[in-house]
């Protein structure tokens, strides 16, 4: 991925110069009990720094010129919209000419998908998978949560572990590290992110219309495509091996949602 914050990626991987901290979950966006999901809006400052970056992200990354992939993103996104209830979001679906199976959120509504990424959601239950997964991670504003949970992380650097968190790419996506260069801080929480939007995100395809079945079917193509070799408790996302198991068991959770 390119530049999306200068000082903060570098070309061939990402490296968050963060401090180590103990990061603490915040209350889940699914109630088991009542079948809600939890909107929690982004604080306005969070919003105006998503759609800054965004902005500026589109003047760095070539934006796909192709109508038909544009078309397509934007019919699913048109799908998946009307069930979700999110106040002050400005939802803007973009998609970028990278190869990369790669796709992210900021906080505001703003989603980017890379043309690689659609070269594996072939279908359009396997794109809303990709989509409501993005679109989860702002309705439960990861983004702020780990602002809340970390207060010595600046805004931005947030907003960019927002962005790690909710994507899997075929390329290495880095490390999280100290300032001194050591590993550590936070991981489990970002894979907890990852799965809780899995969730979210299969509730809200099902009540779209679509079969949230679809989602095991695309984390199967992803975990195809990209065979990293890094552990998985040394890393920000949840092998897809793990994320196939826990979206199999909340199936019939999300299934009871449709409509």
């Amino acid at each position: 991925m390119k530049k999306l914050f200068p000082g903060l990626l570098k070309k061939k991987g990402i490296t968050l110069l963060l401090p180590i901290a103990v990061l603490g979950c915040a209350a889940p966006a699914y109630n088991a009990n009542t079948g809600q999901v939890a909107v929690r809006p982004a604080s306005v400052g969070l919003i105006q720094q998503g759609e800054a970056a965004f902005a500026r992200y589109k003047k760095k990354t070539p934006v796909s010129r192709n109508s038909a992939a544009r078309a397509r993103v934007h019919r699913v996104a048109n799908q998946l919209r009307p069930v979700i209830n999110l106040p002050g979001a400005r939802w803007e679906f973009e998609v970028f000419e990278d190869s990369s199976a790669n796709a992210f959120a900021l906080p505001g509504g703003k989603v980017g998908i890379n043309t690689g990424l659609l070269n594996i959601a072939v279908t359009d239950g396997q794109l809303a998978a990709a989509l409501a997964h993005e679109m989860a991670h702002v309705t439960s504003n990861h983004a702020q949560a780990r602002v809340r949970n970390n207060q010595v992380i600046a805004v931005g650097g947030a907003i960019l572990g927002a962005v790690l968190g909710s994507s899997e790419s075929g390329k290495e996506m880095g490390e999280i590290a100290q300032k001194g260069g050591q590993i550590a801080f936070g991981l489990t929480f970002s894979r907890t992110q990852e799965l809780e939007a899995d969730r979210v995100g299969t509730i809200f395809m099902a009540r779209a219309g679509f079969d949230p079945a679809d989602a095991i079917t695309l984390w199967e193509r992803m975990g195809a495509q990209n065979r990293s070799t890094t552990p998985e408790f040394l890393s920000t996302h949840p092998v897809s091996a793990t994320r196939i198991q826990k979206l199999r068991e909340f199936l019939p959770t999300a299934r009871a949602q449709q409509r």
